[in-house]
């Protein structure tokens, strides 16, 4: 999973260090500036996925197959519909929402090019995750390693091409970028619908996909949806600070972006590690066997932590190194040193954070993420942000104010882990089952 997501973070860096490198400091601003708009736009999406990956771990730990069958039918079907939804919303809003976000007047329309391109890729990305999340909630995390890894080479291999242009393709610079993105996207999705089909034997129940099951549908709501309400509410936070950000210049704009790409994949652990939890904690809540969540948590933990601790270090010896492979521009080199230096202080919280509430999502808990949420970003990360940017430290004391907000996130989680109370909000469970997981339910059972 950890490599699966490098690989997906890498997309977009990809398309940084070209654009960064070769196009300038504007049209680096101009990429990184649209992120928190198209974060926005997935967030709820964001939680279907995770729905998806528990309703299909506790079936499949339950012996399910059938259930498994449905749910792996339905998340395609919903998703994918979703995607298109979210496609059109963001090509047809991004000028309003760039103006909303105080996009400076210099790289507005480069942003808006980039980002009309990049949203039309929105479905066979979301077609790509949910194949993921579903393979994750059996256990395989593999397979979308493969699609990914092939995907990423061709985004390498696209993105010089469609941005300076080869033989019958123009010149196309920060649009040409997203469109190597989509093409690639376009390209994973693809042998994940492949496989799905071929591997797990859903080629009889094809049929199903050209409709929805209202039951597990409104089931992957009332699981998703606080947890993309979770996701939504950052995308909305971000959006805040990024307005506030946006206020002291592109060259600001462009060093936080190159920095906020590399915080992404220090928040990689986290995320793999948090979705590994939510796929074995959903596994054997569906066998009965509550006794194994502890192990889990702490194995979780101290795997995290560990990798987040070691990534910290390199970042606050070595920040200049790392945001020179995008820029060679020194004034955004010391905007992103800045950034980066406060920002990484607060990995390894945000690390120990997903453990816990990667437990709550395997359980299909997810409202008490949402209050979590809600207090560490809205009620101190957001407020602490305006106060600072009005201060002498201006753009540095809003980095500080945005490395409280995962401290806060961590007790709020843990203290929520310790209650207990999501032991009691498994979908589906049975009597404790002897054996692993892997011996209950193989894909050739999956009709």
């Amino acid at each position: 999973m950890f490599i699966g997501n490098l690989l997906q973070a890498a997309y977009n860096t990809v398309d940084s260090i070209w654009v960064g490198r070769f196009l300038g400091p504007q049209a680096l601003a101009s990429v990184s500036v649209g992120f928190p708009i198209i974060f926005g736009l997935i967030a709820l999406v964001t939680g279907l996925t995770m729905a998806t990956t528990t309703l299909v771990s506790q079936y499949y730990g339950a012996r399910r197959p059938d259930m498994v069958s449905a749910a792996i039918s339905n998340g395609l079907t919903l998703l994918t519909i979703m995607g298109v939804v979210m496609a059109a919303i963001g090509y047809t809003l991004r000028w309003p929402l760039l103006r909303l976000l105080r996009a400076p007047d210099d790289i507005v329309e480069a942003a808006a090019s980039y980002l009309g391109v990049y949203t039309l890729g929105f479905a066979p990305s979301f077609i790509y995750n949910v194949v993921s999340s579903i393979l994750r909630g059996l256990g395989d995390s593999r397979s979308p390693l493969r699609f990914l890894t092939y995907a990423t080479v061709m985004n390498i291999v696209l993105d010089p091409i469609m941005i300076f242009g080869l033989g019958p393709i123009p010149r196309m610079e920060v649009a040409g970028a997203a469109w190597a993105t989509v093409i690639s996207q376009v390209f994973a999705a693809a042998l994940a619908l492949a496989y799905m089909v071929g591997r797990l034997k859903i080629g009889t129940r094809l049929r199903d996909l050209a409709r929805l099951d209202w039951n597990l549908t409104k089931l992957t709501v009332r699981i998703g949806l606080p947890a993309g309400a979770q996701q939504t509410l950052v995308s909305l936070g971000m959006m805040v600070i990024m307005s506030t950000v946006n206020q002291f210049g592109s060259v600001v704009v462009a060093g936080s972006g190159v920095g906020s790409r590399l915080e992404q994949f220090g928040h990689l652990p986290a995320f793999s590690v948090g979705l590994a939890v939510t796929a074995l904690v959903g596994q054997n809540l569906g066998a009965g066997r509550h006794d194994r969540v502890s192990e889990v948590v702490k194995w979780g933990m101290l795997l995290t932590c560990s990798i987040t601790g070691a990534l910290t270090v390199v970042v606050q010896a070595f920040p200049a190194a790392v945001l020179s492979l995008f820029t060679k521009d020194p004034q955004v080199l010391a905007a992103g040193t800045v950034y980066l230096r406060w920002i990484s202080l607060g990995l390894v919280p945000f690390a120990a954070m997903f453990a816990f509430t990667g437990v709550l999502r395997g359980a299909g808990d997810t409202l008490p993420t949402l209050f979590i949420t809600l207090g560490s970003l809205w009620l101190v990360r957001v407020p602490l942000v305006r106060v600072m940017a009005r201060t002498a430290l201006g753009v540095e004391g809003v980095w500080m104010a945005m490395a409280s907000g995962p401290f806060v996130g961590l007790l709020l989680s843990y203290a929520y882990y310790r209650s207990g109370r999501w032991k009691q909000k498994a979908i589906v469970s049975q009597r404790p089952v002897v054996g692993s997981a892997a011996d209950l339910v193989t894909t050739d059972d999956i009709q």
